[in-house]
């Protein structure tokens, strides 16, 4: 059992696939069905977290935040525009510029989500020494 462990090439010996696979179960199971009720995706969650924080950014200053290129990024902009919550525009100084901006109900949004994602902080089972330790290593990487 302990050889097979630390065989190569083997799904469950790689540390990746365990933070992914991690990752897509938290989301599922605790992230999407709150998200639902805003319609919102989780990659649209993350997006606003960011643009409530700053409003204004650069589609590219985004991406870098959310560690998502642009082909993710404009499809998802994209959607969130047709669904009222933010409005991109070219820069007036120049035009390969492209900003972020939220809209009146972007911005209210944040409002109805208060309360809805304040009920994770009661559900996502207490790790708050684990989370410290996988901020730490994604900062490492």
């Amino acid at each position: 059992m302990e050889r097979e462990r630390n065989l190569p090439l083997q799904l469950d010996n790689e540390m990746g696939f365990t933070l992914y696979a991690c990752s897509k179960e938290l989301i599922r199971k605790y992230y999407t069905p709150v998200l639902e009720r805003l319609e919102l995706t989780y990659t649209a969650y993350l997006a606003m977290l960011a643009l409530w924080e700053q409003d204004g950014v650069r589609v590219s200053d985004l991406g870098k935040r959310l560690y998502l290129d642009s082909g993710t990024l404009t499809p998802l902009l994209k959607k969130m525009e047709k669904q009222g919550f933010v409005e991109r525009r070219r820069s007036e100084e120049d035009e390969r510029t492209v900003r972020i901006f939220l809209t009146a109900q972007g911005r209210a949004l944040r409002e109805r989500a208060k309360p809805l994602l304040a009920t994770l902080r009661h559900t996502l089972p207490d790790a708050p020494a684990l989370f410290t330790q996988l901020k730490n290593l994604l900062r490492g990487l």
